[in-house]
């Protein structure tokens, strides 16, 4: 496969350096200037406990960027989704297509601008950091999915699948890429609940006081998504049919058993959520994962009360006007469930 990277921190990074390293003809693209000169310099390096290698790939600023390609992979922040697209715009051929190697449901935002004929669908789970300039952290395996937006399983997205079981042999195509992408959405609430606090992922979800509180995001995200005709999709211990109102006693607390599990393989133990609140200082993907599930479900007629207040204590933290802290899960829970900390 001959593809661009668009955005070629954790995500895209990670899968890049596994494909240039099986033979793929890939290059890459970030808006870093540092990131960008220590990967032409010394190539893209790739460090933790899976595996320890570097290779070579050519890497540019987007104002250096020249040529077109059939097939770019975008894997920028959420946030800055639709600025990418049109900066990646001229380097799209005329029948090729944007993959969405993101978090959210960036696959509306990139249609809108290239056309949903030319939009991919994808789904990816993984565990990776940015370390610095030229250094990627991939923590531990998650699920990878490729889909067409549409629902039909085509040669490209099979193709696709295929040259990114380079990069992950489970990787599959699938005719319900929105399932896996609204499965995602009721995960990552969990994963920004997380984040208000200091704890790991696992730690942080195998708090028995706090489990209402995930149990009632994840319904009220599978809510917003059914509301829209979604089925969603199980992924990596998370099972979205276990916290419908509808499901057998103990089955979400199974679930969330099974994320825990999960989590604790991973050499990533926090977010990248908690990692760009908590160490970068940064602004999250707040607004584009979880501030457009209120919007959508406001459309729809479904409120997501829980999930709004969730992306207010985020964007406080941002602030600097809350700290990071179990109190925050508490309090979240008594305002929104009713329930008191323990």
């Amino acid at each position: 496969m001959r593809c661009l990277i668009w955005g070629a921190g954790a995500i895209g990074g990670t899968m890049g350096a596994y494909l240039a390293r099986a033979g793929h003809d890939v290059t890459m693209v970030d808006t870093v200037a540092e990131h960008v000169a220590a990967i032409a310099r010394d190539g893209i390096r790739i460090t933790g406990p899976i595996e320890e290698f570097s290779v070579r790939v050519p890497a540019f600023t987007p104002e250096h960027l020249a040529g077109t390609w059939d097939t770019i992979i975008l894997a920028t922040k959420a946030q800055h989704t639709e600025t990418a697209v049109r900066a990646l715009a001229p380097h799209l051929a005329a029948s090729g297509c944007v993959i969405s190697a993101q978090n959210g449901l960036n696959e509306l935002a990139i249609a809108a601008v290239v056309g949903a004929e030319r939009t991919v669908g994808a789904f990816v789970n993984f565990g990776a950091d940015y370390l610095e300039p030229g250094v990627i952290h991939y923590g531990g395996h998650g699920a990878v999915v490729v889909g067409e937006t549409d629902g039909s399983v085509t040669p490209r997205a099979t193709a696709i699948r295929d040259a990114w079981r380079d990069f992950d042999p489970r990787a599959i195509v699938t005719p319900n890429i929105w399932g896996f992408l609204w499965g995602k959405e009721a995960y990552g609430a969990m994963l920004f609940a997380t984040a208000l606090t200091n704890e790991s992922i696992a730690d942080a979800l195998a708090m028995p006081a706090y489990r209402p509180l995930y149990i009632a995001l994840a319904r009220e995200i599978n809510a917003v998504a059914a509301a829209r005709g979604v089925t969603s999709e199980g992924f990596d211990g998370f099972d979205p049919k276990a916290y419908l109102p509808s499901a057998a006693p103990g089955a979400a607390e199974q679930s969330l058993d099974a994320l825990v599990a999960h989590n604790r393989k991973s050499a990533k133990s926090h977010s990248g959520i908690w990692r760009d609140l908590a160490v970068r200082k940064r602004r999250t993907e707040v607004d584009a994962q979880l501030g457009i599930v209120v919007t959508l479900g406001a459309e729809a007629g479904v409120p997501a009360p829980i999930t709004a207040r969730l992306v207010q204590l985020i964007h406080e933290i941002e602030d600097a006007t809350r700290a990071q802290s179990v109190e925050n899960l508490a309090l979240l829970a008594a305002e929104t469930i009713g329930t008191a900390s323990a």
